[in-house]
């Protein structure tokens, strides 16, 4: 079954646009928890416009005692920055992803080209003596995966925000047979397993039926969004059970 982890960024956002500190994204920690999430992922890029470089530390600290058991996973681009703040912080797991720091959002996944293979290379070797697990951003592509393994990384996280968009017309069928066939060949080669982006109440259950062996999904914008209407337990409650395959 999927373990849940929550993305906390969107709560960042909504705090950064006041200059009151509310909401907390510390507080919202043990609330997930209580509501079934296995863990807390944070995305702190460069321009600090959601997670800042101060949250990390604070919500690590808000999850002592929780740890390992429950897990925190830190994305970002693998640059030095990235790096020290890994190497400090120590997370469970580690998520490469590889937008430049001007990008929206996370859209592309690594293909590993001789460049990207570089860049992975030259981080993995500035994470030596940290004990975390590595997974790289790919996109729902079967061909990508013999070249994650070579690199080192300990697994994949599935961009998934191409098979939500074509959800909504109900033309998901290609790409959720891509992502199974990504999923198979990862877990051939003895790789872990994660999806993630735009992911919600109505396209996970397909998702988790096509790969029974999904280790876990990190979830920030659709579960917050829900959240304004079901409450945050509420909201992560729900996605934990359709994780599980119980929606």
């Amino acid at each position: 079954m999927a373990r849940l982890s929550v993305n906390l960024n969107k709560i960042a956002l909504l705090r950064n646009s006041r200059k009151t500190g509310v909401p907390d994204p510390v507080s919202f920690v043990p609330l997930a928890r209580r509501a079934g999430a296995e863990g807390i992922t944070l995305h702190p890029r460069p321009d600090e416009r959601h997670v800042r470089r101060a949250d990390v530390p604070a919500i690590a600290a808000a999850m002592e005692g929780l740890r390992p058991a429950f897990e925190l996973n830190l994305e970002g681009y693998p640059d030095e920055r990235f790096l020290a703040i890994v190497r400090e912080i120590r997370p469970e797991q580690v998520t490469f992803v590889p937008d430049a720091p001007d990008v929206f959002t996370s859209d592309k996944g690594f293909d590993l080209d001789a460049a990207q293979r570089d860049l992975v290379a030259h981080a993995l070797e500035g994470l030596k003596g940290v004990e975390t697990r590595v997974i790289l951003f790919v996109d729902p592509d079967p061909e990508v995966v013999p070249r994650v393994a070579e690199a080192g990384a300990h697994g994949i996280e599935i961009y998934t925000g191409s098979y939500a968009e074509a959800w909504k017309a109900r033309a998901h069928a290609p790409l959720l047979d891509a992502a199974a066939k990504a999923a198979l060949a990862a877990r051939e080669r003895g790789l872990v397993v994660n999806a993630g982006h735009d992911l919600n109440l109505e396209n996970i259950p397909p998702l988790v039926a096509a790969i029974p062996h999904l280790a876990e999904a990190s979830i920030g914008h659709e579960l917050t969004a829900d959240a304004l209407v079901m409450g945050f337990e509420g909201a992560v409650a729900a996605y934990a059970a359709a994780l599980r395959g119980e929606a």
